[in-house]
C-alpha cells in the first residue's frame, strides 16, 4: 500500500477554501466586503510566494474569535455543502476512488486551517489530514498557529513526523498539487503530479518531465445553480 497525497485548494477543489470561507462568513454576517477584499489581496501574496502565514491566520481568525470552536464546527457542514461541494472536480472524485480501490492510503496535506480541511476531508471520505493547527484557549481559537504549519517546507516537516507516527513510508508515494509553494514536497515523492498547475509549477514540471493533469469537470448538484457548473468528461493527462 502506497500513499496518495493531495493538496486541497485548486487541486481537489476549484478555488481557495479559505477565501470561500471568507465569502461564507460574509453571507453569515460575520465580516464585511472589505474583509473579503483584504483576503483577496493576501491570496495574491500567497500566489507570489510572499505571504506571511502568521499574519494571514491572525487576520482570518479575527472575526471568529468570539465564536466557540464547537459553534464553528457546527457551521462547517453547511459551508461545505454550499461552497465546496459544487467546486470539487469530478476527476478528483474519480482519482480518490481509484486510489482507494488500489488499497492506497489517502492523505490530504494543506496549508489551510485544520477545521476547514477536516470538514472537506470528511465530505470526501478521507480520514488522514495534515493542515494548519490553530492554537486555542478555553474552547476558542486565538489566531495563532500551533506547531509547524503545513506550508512550503513545513509540509515536508509535518509529513515526515506523520510517517514515523503512522509507521508509513514514501515508497511509491504520489502527490497531486497545483502550487509552486508545494515544490519541496513534490520534489520529495517518487511520483509528483502537477495538477491544474500554476504557471511557475507548470514550467518546472515541464523541465523535470513530471506528469501534468488539468481537471475541469464538476458533478452537477440539484442544490446549486448548474449554470455555473462546467461539464466535461475528459481528463487531460500530459506527460511533458
Amino acid at each position: 500500500m502506497a500513499l496518495a497525497i493531495f493538496d486541497l485548494d485548486e487541486t481537489l477543489v476549484a478555488g481557495d477554501s479559505c477565501s470561500l470561507f471568507c465569502e461564507f462568513m460574509l453571507t453569515e454576517g460575520l465580516v464585511d466586503s472589505e474583509f473579503v477584499e483584504r483576503d483577496q489581496q493576501m491570496m495574491a501574496l500567497y500566489n507570489a510566494e510572499a505571504l506571511v502565514l502568521d499574519d494571514y491566520i491572525s487576520f482570518f481568525i479575527e472575526p471568529l474569535r468570539h465564536l466557540s470552536i464547537a459553534t464553528i464546527n457546527e457551521m462547517m457542514p453547511r459551508f461545505v455543502e454550499q461552497c465546496i461541494a459544487p467546486r470539487i472536480y469530478s476527476e478528483a472524485y474519480q482519482v480518490l476512488e481509484s486510489q482507494a480501490a488500489l488499497g492506497n492510503r489517502l492523505l490530504i496535506v494543506s496549508a489551510t486551517a485544520e477545521f476547514i480541511v477536516n470538514a472537506v476531508a470528511r465530505f470526501l471520505g478521507v480520514s488522514d489530514v495534515l493542515a494548519i493547527r490553530l492554537a486555542s484557549e478555553q474552547g476558542f481559537y486565538t489566531g495563532k498557529i500551533e506547531g509547524v504549519p503545513t506550508f512550503r517546507k513545513g509540509k515536508v516537516t509535518r509529513l515526515n513526523s506523520w510517517l514515523v507516527e503512522h509507521d508509513e513510508t514514501l515508497e511509491g508515494a504520489q502527490f497531486y498539487s497545483d502550487s509552486i509553494n508545494d515544490l519541496p514536497l513534490l520534489a520529495l515523492v517518487e511520483h509528483p503530479i502537477a495538477t491544474n498547475p500554476d504557471k511557475q509549477l507548470l514550467q518546472i514540471a515541464t523541465q523535470r518531465n513530471w506528469p501534468v493533469v488539468n481537471w475541469s469537470a464538476f458533478r452537477p448538484s440539484d442544490s446549486f445553480n448548474d449554470q455555473s457548473v462546467q461539464h466535461s468528461t475528459i481528463q487531460e493527462v500530459t506527460h511533458v
